[in-house]
């Protein structure tokens, strides 16, 4: 195993700090690459201390964290992942193997929430399965929400633990698993993100007839994002038109991961019944009520004996290309075990080069067992990932987060709920230990918080525990921060880098319908705000109106609703606002000068120079190349304050303005009448003048979509986008339905649902996902324009 290199300090740390007893030395092992390198470990001797000698034992193990902990402070890349998992605590070691953080991520309705189901039930957290959209009005307990079990979606991610007892070498090992049920709609998608941030693997769930979806691609992306490994569940195998190798295949050359069966089904379809697992080449059935008891046989049916053998030789053959081991084995023709294929297959998934997968169907109870066997063997444990953070008192500089008890705490909150106790947050140990009565201090506001109640989740349900230790995921009450948070016990000044948000793409206004629920709405508001980053509110000064913005109409929707449920506040919605952009095309220079004289000291700012679109719609910037002085340093500040203000909201139609650089290179000044206000002013108005004359342009959002349907509804969806002026870049047809690859503009797809409905027979769905922003068309652009200029006149009249 590879260690990495201890600095002198830290080696200067442990000799300091170990003074070994006569009879339990400890000795520093050298690497096999470096004689300067060292790992504290006992010797053998050690390990057989009487009682009386055990605090000794505890003194060497707080002498190689205080050391592992120096390491990681000053030379983190040296510092590997082995080394911190050799002198971890031999107690901690056997408790962190046992762990897994996992998320269950896919495409909608794959079957998320219903493979989950199962999990719960088969590992006994759960007595009963309900299915989901509560159709025996119990509905599926990760659904906890009313308005879940009505759409029949999952809209928040919820968070359980359950314990998995899995068979290693004819005995029973406990593994516990903390899970996240995450939501399949991109509308949600911040949900899937701030769950991905703090796990450390995830099941990618597809479904054997449609395999690769859109929300799969999206899921994917954040899945490499933040490095997360993950097992793949081929789920609806029971389904008309199932093939898991087309999925395999798609997972391939379009997510560019290595895949490869590690099951192949007995039986198709309806005919579904069992799977061949190709490490032991034996045959698996589900039996019972609810496909509890999986029963291994040794003999595979005849008629599929020849495809196992096929898919075992494509699975040594994939690893052989992603693990150097497997390589050697296969270029020597040697045949691997069953042990060596799966040590390999966890090497490979842990690098992130390759993924497993599983087969089976959750809504028919069959084979989510050996997932879960596959969730414990081959993803990481919390001592396998590296996490890292930044250490405000040496300017930021990243350093490795270690997961033992006796260090340090360090803890993120990724997620806020409203309970009926008050704010819950859920928080991840990464470093140290989370106690009840501990103080703890975010890193964000420096405020001192008591921890006065830790609570396990299960949905939404909860059990109460004293303490939390290292790798774990739990739930804290009275805590005051926002999504993103970190936490310390105040030894550290360590931050972590927060979750990717995307931007909203759309708006609504919105106001409460009676006057005497502006209370409750506010209320309600804010606590919306806090919970998920991607729903912003702002108030616009100049229509008066309280806007919210969001990642879809669906996202929006359910907010709107949740008003009306939880908070008793009927609201009425004015039409949706796209978050349309303004840029120009032409080079134009300026030379403006502002002049305004009072009764008093006036005001004189003139500045010249050009403003230039850049040729890309990442953002604005400013430059200054005055020389000689013609306008003070102070000044120029002023002029690059104007400059963004004046993006703020553009000329054209009152939106943001994107791809634009502005220069200012000369100008002048008055001895008593300029100040930074007048010359933020003429900025302001010169680029508005500039930006008139240099071809402007609407920039509208346009929207990667994708929309599947039975095949007989083909042309009618087709021709509903058509009429949307949409670009169909591809079309996939099915064995039963189809499916359709679109780039739509955002103001052209709304009500498309209700129409996709009405052409479908209710059997259609789409999903849309923020692409890029393109210049809308002339026609659009004059009617926004006009539409501006009428608003901006009966503002004036008032």
């Amino acid at each position: 195993m590879r260690t990495s290199k201890l600095s002198r300090s830290s080696l200067r740390v442990l000799e300091s700090i170990v003074r070994p007893s006569r009879g339990a030395p400890f000795r520093f092992r050298g690497c096999q690459r470096c004689s300067s390198t060292a790992v504290l470990r006992p010797s053998s001797s050690a390990q057989k201390l009487p009682l009386d000698r055990r605090w000794q034992q505890r003194r060497g193990a707080a002498a190689a964290a205080a050391a592992i902990l120096e390491e990681a402070q000053a030379e983190p890349e040296s510092l590997a992942q082995e080394t911190i998992i050799e002198n971890l605590d031999p107690q901690e070691a056997a408790r962190l193997s046992k762990v897994r953080n996992i998320g269950i991520a896919a495409h909608i309705d794959s079957g998320k929430t219903t493979a989950t189901e199962r999990v719960l039930f088969y590992t006994g957290r759960i007595n009963a399965i309900h299915e989901v959209r509560g159709r025996d009005a119990v509905g599926a307990k990760m659904d906890s929400m009313e308005l879940e079990r009505e759409k029949g979606i999952t809209i928040q991610s919820a968070a359980t633990f359950c314990d998995w007892l899995k068979v290693e070498n004819g005995k029973e090992e406990k593994y516990h698993i903390n899970l996240i049920d995450t939501p399949g709609h991109i509308d949600f998608t911040i949900e899937v993100e701030r769950a991905l941030r703090v796990l450390d693997g995830a099941v990618m769930i597809l479904c054997a007839v449609s395999g690769v979806q859109s929300q799969t691609t999206t899921v994917d992306r954040q899945m490499k994002r933040y490095n997360v490994p993950r097992i793949t569940f081929v789920n609806k195998m029971d389904r008309m038109g199932a093939n898991p190798f087309k999925a395999i295949d798609q997972i391939n050359y379009k997510l560019k991961i290595h895949a490869a069966a590690v099951q192949v089904p007995v039986g198709v379809e309806d005919d579904f019944h069992g799977v061949v697992d190709l490490l032991t080449m034996t045959t698996l059935y589900a039996e019972g009520a609810r496909g509890e008891k999986i029963v291994r046989k040794s003999e595979i049916p005849e008629e599929v004996r020849a495809l196992a053998q096929e898919r075992r030789a494509k699975l040594i053959e994939t690893l052989a290309d992603v693990d150097e081991e497997m390589a050697n084995m296969f270029l020597d023709e040697v045949e691997p075990t069953d042990v060596q294929l799966r040590a390999a297959i966890r090497r490979a998934t842990l690098s992130l080069k390759f993924t497993p997968v599983f087969m089976g169907s959750a809504l028919a109870d069959k084979f989510v067992q050996p997932m879960l066997d596959g969730v414990c063997d081959y993803l990481p444990n919390p001592s396998e990932v590296e996490n890292t953070a930044l250490d405000r008192r040496q300017n930021e500089t990243p350093v490795k987060l270690i997961p033992y008890n006796s260090l340090p705490f360090v803890g993120l909150a990724f997620k806020l709920e409203e309970s009926p106790f008050g704010q819950l947050t859920y928080i991840r140990v990464y470093q140290g230990a989370l106690r009840k009565g501990l103080y703890v201090y975010n890193a964000r506001t420096d405020k001192k918080i008591k921890i006065n109640r830790i609570v396990r989740m299960h949905s939404n349900e909860m059990e109460e525990v004293s303490s939390v230790s290292a790798g774990e995921i739990c739930a804290v009450f009275g805590v005051d921060c926002a999504s993103g948070d970190t936490f310390t016990d105040g030894q550290l000044g360590y931050s972590m880098t927060s979750m990717f948000v995307p931007e909203p793409v759309i708006s609504l206004s919105i106001k409460p319908k009676n006057s005497k629920d502006s209370a409750n709405f506010s209320k309600a508001i804010a606590r919306f705000q806090r919970e998920d980053p991607t729903f912003r509110v702002h108030f616009d000064v100049e229509s008066e109106q309280t806007i919210i913005s969001g990642m879809g109409e669906l996202h929006l929707e359910v907010y709107v609703e949740r008003l009306r449920r939880e908070y008793r506040v009927e609201c009425e919605t004015g039409a949706p606002q796209v978050a349309y952009r303004e840029t120009m095309t032409e080079k134009v220079d300026f030379d403006h000068l502002f002049k305004k004289q009072t009764g008093g000291p006036g005001d004189f700012a003139r500045v010249m120079g050009w403003l230039e679109p850049t040729g890309n719609l990442d953002g604005n910037s400013f430059e200054e190349q005055v020389v000689g002085g013609s306008i003070g340093e102070k000044y120029l500040s002023a002029c690059d304050k104007g400059f963004h203000l004046a993006c703020e909201r553009g000329p054209l139609i009152g939106h943001k303005v994107l791809g634009l650089h502005m220069v200012v290179n000369d100008g002048a000044t008055h001895m008593t009448d300029s100040s930074d206000q007048a010359f933020r002013t003429a900025t302001q108005q010169a680029f508005r003048q500039a930006f008139v004359q240099g071809s402007p342009a609407v920039l509208e959002p346009l929207m990667k979509t994708v929309v599947t349907a039975p095949i007989e509804f083909q042309g009618n969806v087709v021709g509903l986008l058509n009429k949307r002026n949409a670009v169909i870049h591809d079309t996939e047809v099915g064995v039963d339905e189809f499916t359709v690859f679109a780039d739509c503009s955002l103001g052209g797809m709304f009500g498309f649902s209700g129409n996709l409905r009405a052409a479908t027979q209710g059997k259609g769905e789409f999903t849309m996902e923020f692409s890029r922003y393109e210049r809308a068309p002339g026609q659009v652009q004059k009617e926004l324009v006009q539409k501006y200029l009428k608003a901006q006149a009966d503002r004036s009249k008032k």
